[in-house]
């Protein structure tokens, strides 16, 4: 038999060429893999067709003794089911040992946002009139104003932009395609960002790309680029909590709620394959107008 490592790059070309998974997924099925591989050392099991459904329920409980999250070991059940389907698929191993596992209740956990006031603070922060300070002041105003992934940040390009509609063209998850509005503000800064940073930047670097995020070098932006260029800008508006990309997109959705967007639009938007995705944002509306009520109503 093949060794477990040979599959796993076997696998990692599966999830690349056949799904077009990003590289951020494919990294999480690599590590949730490995995992096993390591548990397998432990167990002195060598061979993948030696797993069996004892063996699974094994590596799962040891999980929870390590105190994984429920959220956690969900995920990682659901990667070695598919790297298992894929090994039958590919004649490798007769069963599936994960397949029968039942996944954990996931903690019921409502997405942290910013509160209008908050999102203005963030938004009105001061941006240096340069290259870099006009890149960061569209980046932030880009993910709040569209509600878009990190990664699908990272893969926007000049010509997935269309100034005329005024919509920009996003690949999501298995390069799922959707248009998505921006408004005027974008719209501004799109204009000054490409006409004159993102040149500069270029130019200077002697680049030459589609991308639109750029770093100081001229190459295309990261994701993990623009996850420290947000944590810069909570640091100079002073505010106390860290910000991650998703918050801003879960302030997109819930400020849309909030203002009587309907919640189908708002999957749209999203782009998120099923409502139930959404529906975790009318909770927290739900919750913003209890707090609203307690804080002003008399007889609250």
């Amino acid at each position: 038999m093949e060794s477990c490592k040979a599959l796993l790059i076997q696998f990692q070309e599966y999830m690349q060429i056949e799904k077009n998974f990003s590289s951020h997924t494919i990294l999480h099925y690599t590590k949730d893999i490995e995992s096993l591989f390591e548990f397998m050392a432990e167990q002195s099991i060598s061979d993948l067709r030696e797993l069996e459904y004892f063996d699974a329920r094994l590596f799962v409980s040891k999980l929870f003794d390590q105190s994984f999250k429920r959220s956690s070991i969900s995920r990682k059940i659901s990667s070695l089911r598919s790297f298992y389907s894929f090994l039958m698929r590919e004649g490798v191993v007769e069963q599936n040992p994960f397949q029968m596992l039942s996944l954990p209740k996931k903690e019921k956990r409502l997405p942290s946002f910013f509160y209008v006031e908050e999102m203005e603070k963030l938004l009105n922060s001061q941006f240096e009139n340069n290259p870099i300070g006009q890149r960061d002041k569209l980046l932030l105003e880009l993910l709040y104003s569209t509600g878009i992934r990190i990664s699908e940040a990272e893969n926007l390009k000049l010509e997935h932009i269309d100034f005329v509609v005024g919509t920009i063209l996003v690949y999501g998850k298995g390069r799922k395609e959707r248009y998505i509005p921006f408004g005027r503000y974008a719209s501004d800064l799109l204009r000054i960002y490409i006409n004159e940073g993102r040149q500069n930047l270029l130019t200077k670097n002697k680049k030459d790309h589609s991308f639109l995020f750029v770093n100081y070098r001229g190459g295309p932006l990261t994701a993990r680029g623009m996850r420290d260029i947000l944590n810069k800008i909570m640091n100079k508006a002073a505010m106390q909590a860290n910000i991650h990309p998703h918050m801003l997109r879960h302030t997109f959705a819930t400020h849309l709620l909030n203002n009587g967007a309907d919640l189908r639009s708002v999957q749209e938007l999203l782009g998120h394959s099923h409502l139930s995705s959404t529906q975790v944002y009318t909770h927290v509306t739900k919750d913003h107008l209890q707090k609203t009520y307690k804080s002003f109503h008399p007889r609250a």
